[in-house]
């Protein structure tokens, strides 16, 4: 029998309350630090393998789904960073995740680009201020202010819930090492 895949492998998301310069350094290794993270999950898995679903979603969905909200993120904090207060753009990831590029694409389209992404967000992030930190854009959807100093910490997080769920699918449902 099959063993239930934890909606949280990586514990839950608790979000800093506070900013902090320590907090902040933690979570920038982190973010530059998942790219070689997700590569190292994914390396050796032959297509088929890809196709094994943690939940709902396929390992290839997983991990193109981390390249699209990613992409996004970014683009907040570069909104947050040069409007007052923008409101984002929520997008529909389950159905992202549905289209053909999630559904298909191959690892070396999408391991790239995060590699990318992830470099030139690293570079923005220790280049801010405490002040820019502070500053926020409105999620629609939540109905909330967001500080980017919680961005931060949530994508950081992010990225390391996304990875454990793969890690898992290899240990769990294919005996591989993580």
């Amino acid at each position: 029998m099959l063993m239930d895949a934890p909606q949280y492998p990586a514990g839950p998301y608790e979000a800093d309350t506070a900013f902090s310069d320590t907090r902040r350094d933690e979570h920038i290794t982190e973010i530059a630090a998942a790219p070689a993270r997700l590569r190292l999950a994914v390396a050796g898995l032959s297509a088929a393998q890809l196709e094994t679903k943690y939940r709902n979603w396929t390992i290839r969905q997983i991990t193109h789904h981390l390249a699209d909200s990613h992409l996004n993120a970014y683009v907040r904090f570069k909104l947050a960073l040069t409007e007052d207060r923008p409101t984002i753009k929520p997008y529909q990831e389950g159905r992202w995740a549905d289209l053909a590029d999630a559904r298909t694409a191959e690892m070396e389209a999408t391991l790239p680009l995060v590699a990318g992404l992830h470099a030139r967000w690293v570079t923005l992030l220790r280049a801010m201020t405490p002040e820019q930190y502070a500053r926020t854009y409105f999620h629609p959807e939540a109905n909330t202010t967001v500080p980017l100093f919680e961005a931060l910490g949530h994508y950081a997080w992010h990225g390391r819930h996304h990875t454990t769920q793969i890690r898992w699918v290899r240990r769990e449902r294919l005996g591989l090492p993580e």
